[in-house]
């Protein structure tokens, strides 16, 4: 494919040339590379990295005369890698291309009664670690994911999943306005009272199939309005580390499991359960170990019977949080009691706990407490597989038993499944996001396209395979088996199989998979309606992942 005239920024067209596929491999790696390069078709006609709008415009129209596609990479961190395209196709990498000045600012607040929160204008070429550090320098919160490096792009149309979930919902339920360059190269800006179908499109069908995003307007939350140290009622967490065993694993989430099934449990709360196989950067997930790390493993060395310099060993995370929602919420024995059950684990001898850490702090502050600073967990290819359930009977069900056994296959040694444990790593990660006060649920009607919204547990069993056919043999013969546990008829977990945009695995097709991402027709038409206004010659039509255009 021939590069773009005029166009200002880098550009890496396909070549056979070893020097010039050099330069282009070097920059053909997104999350999915390490897994689905191959088999996904991941080797985009061009790559090219837009320095400003007249860029992308450009690339647009090249791609229409010449009848390419394209695709729009903000982080990369989709894991089928639905932000990348065949070589009849062009990547956008917008990493870089809104990076100034004006492209992460506070804009005046909307006028009463419509809100009293105010408004960043951000754009897509932030990291959430950029932007988390943005609103804690103005003592501002808002939920958002937990990768310090995925971009605002994707993470956005996909939800914006994370701690805050039950307390405060998605990221994507605080867009007020999505800034957009649409398919002719003109740019426009959707919001409910402009556009409400297009705007619910965006926001939860298929990312990048409707143009090139490149800012949002998100309102955002005050620490003041949640923090109230005059009357000693202020916003409390819990971080706990433990060196991996079955006994926490299944105490922990027995009680992502109890919260689950009451319906009534207050919004205050977030809790989520994370275990890590050995190996694991443990202290790009908590940078407060290293203060202590010749303690904490010198106490690993004297119970595993090393000689302190093994690797980290496989744990079990756990992050808590309870924040008032008013100043008439109290930080009663009550709430203290919850967070008792987590403290009272805090035993190296009896539960192998290594850190333990109680937090007091603004909300500006405490969503820092939950990032982790690595793009990803592994260094190796996976088989992800994340399940959302609206279930109310986990505990009844003894779901606890069977997802506590399929994590043990894989990080404990045994003669049963040695093979499984020294070939994968897992990374689980286990939430709360169930109740009618939740504002994952409770927002479920605000304009948005995002599915799945009375769900009460999110699963991630992310399993990371040593590269090869044996290690990705095993990695599949065990996803399967969960698959088969945690999906159907006589699941503890889930009847119906449910997935989300940002951990979609299996079949990319979405015409023959739309059904785990959408809950009817009706709603994934709906979609199609607007992919096939936003996107009528197929411009944003790179991959088989993405909602099929539908003609009014």
């Amino acid at each position: 494919m021939e590069t773009i005239l005029d166009f200002k920024g880098l550009q890496y067209p396909y070549s056979t040339d070893p020097i010039a596929r050099k330069r282009y491999n070097a920059n053909n790696v997104v999350y999915a590379t390490s897994s689905h390069q191959i088999d996904h078709n991941m080797f985009p006609g061009l790559i090219v990295f837009p320095q400003n709008d007249s860029d992308i415009q450009k690339a647009v129209k090249y791609a229409k005369d010449h009848g390419y596609v394209v695709s729009v990479m903000s982080g990369g961190h989709q894991y089928s890698g639905a932000c990348s395209t065949h070589g009849k196709g062009i990547q956008l990498n917008l990493k870089l291309t809104y990076k100034g000045p004006k492209d992460l600012v506070l804009l005046p607040k909307l006028p009463s009664p419509d809100s009293n929160r105010p408004l960043v204008y951000a754009s897509v070429s932030h990291s959430l670690g950029e932007f988390n550090d943005f609103l804690r320098k103005h003592q501002l919160f808002v939920p958002h994911g937990q990768c310090k490096d995925v971009r605002l792009g994707g993470h956005a149309q996909t939800g914006g999943y994370g701690q805050l979930g039950r307390s405060f919902g998605l990221l994507g339920d605080h867009i007020w306005a999505i800034r957009m360059i649409n398919h002719d190269g003109e740019i426009q800006e959707v919001t409910k009272a402009s556009n409400a179908e297009l705007f619910f499109a965006i926001l939860g069908g298929s990312p990048g199939n409707f143009g090139v995003i490149t800012h949002y307007t998100i309102e955002v939350h005050h620490d003041t309005d949640h923090d109230f140290p005059e009357t000693g009622t202020r916003p409390r967490g819990f971080k706990g580390v433990w060196l991996y065993n079955k006994t926490v694993v299944k105490l922990l989430l027995h009680e992502v499991a109890a919260m689950a099934d009451d319906p009534e449990y207050p919004r205050n709360f977030d809790l989520c359960v994370s275990v890590l196989s050995s190996s694991f950067r443990i202290f790009k997930l908590m940078p407060e170990l290293e203060n202590d790390a010749a303690g904490i493993f010198q106490r690993i060395a004297e119970a595993l019977g090393e000689n302190g310099e093994a690797k980290w060993p496989a744990s079990v995370v756990l992050y808590a949080q309870w924040v008032p929602m008013t100043v008439e919420d109290k930080y009663t024995d009550k709430v203290d009691a919850w967070f008792q059950k987590f403290r009272k684990l805090d035993s190296f001898l009896k539960y192998w706990c290594v850190h333990a850490a109680s937090i007091e702090e603004p909300m500006s502050q405490m969503t820092g407490e939950w990032l982790f600073a690595r793009p990803r967990e592994f260094d190796l290819p996976y088989e992800k597989h994340t399940y959302m359930t609206n279930s109310t009977t986990l505990v009844r069900d003894k779901w606890v038993d069977q997802v506590a056994d399929q994590i043990h296959q894989v990080v404990a040694p045994s003669l049963d499944h040695l093979a499984l444990w020294d070939n994968c790593f897992l990374s689980v990660q286990i939430q709360c996001y169930g109740g009618k006060y939740s504002q994952y649920y409770a927002n479920r009607d605000n304009g948005t396209a995002y599915s799945w919204r009375d769900s009460t547990v999110c699963q991630v069993l992310d399993c990371f395979y040593r590269e090869g056919e044996d290690g990705k043999a095993l990695a599949k013969g065990w996803q399967e088996a969960n698959d088969k546990l945690m999906c159907g008829e006589h699941s503890p977990f889930s009847q119906q199989d449910k997935r989300v945009l940002w951990a979609s695995y299996g079949n990319w097709d979405m015409e023959k998979s739309w059904p785990f991402y959408y809950e009817d027709q009706a709603k994934y038409e709906r979609i199609g309606r607007q992919r096939y206004l936003a996107d009528p010659l197929g411009t944003f039509t790179p991959n088989p992942f993405n909602v099929k255009a539908v003609k009014n």
